[in-house]
């Protein structure tokens, strides 16, 4: 059985020869350092072949990219505007943590019109290359599932917060919904104007929008201004790669996202990760829930990985019974930090193999 078709079976709840192993959040660089320096050799290691998908998720970026350019540093931080146009504070010794956002690349609304025309054309041959049409052919025959993520830039609350920033988009529901609602058709229409291209040259097994738009108890806005504002702008995207044959559509957000599963769901996503253990989500619960209409990715506690055998023997267990039911792929439930020892993440690799060799449809 090839992976693509692993994938497709996994997701319709038929017979596999196996789950899917070793696919979804990766680790930090700060993680790979330190396993590097704890001897891993990923290219001799075994628990490293694991299932192949292509994710693809840097051709919705704003292009051309802003120029890296440099503020101020000192010994601990940098401040510098990245290629996005914020200006953030980064840790010099840390960088994939969470950076201080100073300022957004978006104030006005005349802003925002400029920095679409400017950074977000749907053009294939600056976004993938001159050679576009043979890259996208070539994919007609895969043996792996093609994922299409417009990651960070295709959502309708989460690009808006990378443009004028969390804060700020929270506002203007209540101060500008015109403006909120501008933006949003501007970024289905984005959306829909790349993938119409990508799919007149290769079919995709999956889309993908971003948000991440919950914390630890909730969501940032209210399920009534989602289900008014983003739930048309889904549905119009939606059914647009519905008609295209797309049938899978997946969506990333962090923190606790439970009221907004039936909203999404509503609007015909039927894939979503990662399911954050720490913020209250459990993918066995949540499957109770809302069903086998629901397919999900993520899941697993990072922090138990961290912790060693007997915390990772505990959260396997959790979660098997939605490995033995399909429609869920196991993997963290977000990318490891680098608390994650190597020993404990070969343990990990090694008793996750065995689960999923051992319950599958």
């Amino acid at each position: 059985m090839t992976d693509r078709e692993r994938f497709w079976n996994v997701m319709e709840y038929k017979p596999v020869d196996r789950g899917i192993y070793g696919v979804g959040m990766g680790a930090w660089p700060e993680t790979i350092e330190r396993w590097k320096n704890e001897g891993c050799e990923p290219s001799k290691e075994p628990l490293f072949q694991t299932d192949h998908w292509e994710w693809i998720w840097y051709w919705f970026f704003p292009n051309p990219p802003f120029e890296r350019k440099v503020i101020s540093e000192d010994d601990r931080t940098i401040i510098y505007i990245n290629s996005e146009g914020s200006l953030v504070r980064e840790l010099r010794d840390s960088p994939s943590s969470m950076p201080q956002f100073i300022r957004f690349p978006v104030e006005t609304r005349e802003d925002f019109r400029k920095f679409m025309k400017e950074r977000m054309h749907p053009d294939l041959a600056g976004r993938i290359g001159k050679d576009y049409v043979q890259k996208l052919q070539s994919y007609k025959n895969r043996s792996f599932p093609l994922i299409i993520t417009s990651d960070h830039w295709g959502g309708f609350f989460g690009p808006l917060r990378s443009l004028v920033g969390v804060e700020k988009i929270c506002m203007l529901f209540y101060d500008d919904p015109a403006f909120v609602e501008e933006m949003m058709d501007a970024i289905a229409d984005f959306i829909i104007a790349m993938m119409e291209q990508i799919l007149n040259y290769t079919d995709i097994d999956m889309y993908g929008f971003w948000e991440d738009m919950c914390y630890k108890t909730g969501p940032l806005i209210s399920p009534e201004f989602v289900k008014r504002y983003m739930f048309p702008r889904y549905r119009r995207v939606v059914d647009f790669l519905h008609s295209r044959g797309v049938k899978w559509i997946s969506l990333d957000s962090d923190g606790n996202i439970t009221s907004l599963i039936p909203i999404w769901l509503e609007a015909g996503i039927n894939f979503i990760y990662p399911f954050e253990v720490q913020a209250g989500m459990d993918v066995v619960k949540v499957r109770k829930t809302f069903g086998k209409e629901l397919r999900m990715m993520g899941g697993i506690d990072k922090r138990a990985i961290a912790e060693g055998p007997s915390a990772i023997d505990d959260e396997l267990k959790r979660i098997s019974p939605v490995v033995e039911e399909g429609g869920y792929i196991p993997a963290p439930d977000h990318s490891l930090p680098p608390d994650v020892s190597f020993n404990n993440y070969c343990y990990y690799m090694e008793k996750l193999k065995k689960l999923v060799e051992e319950k599958h449809p």
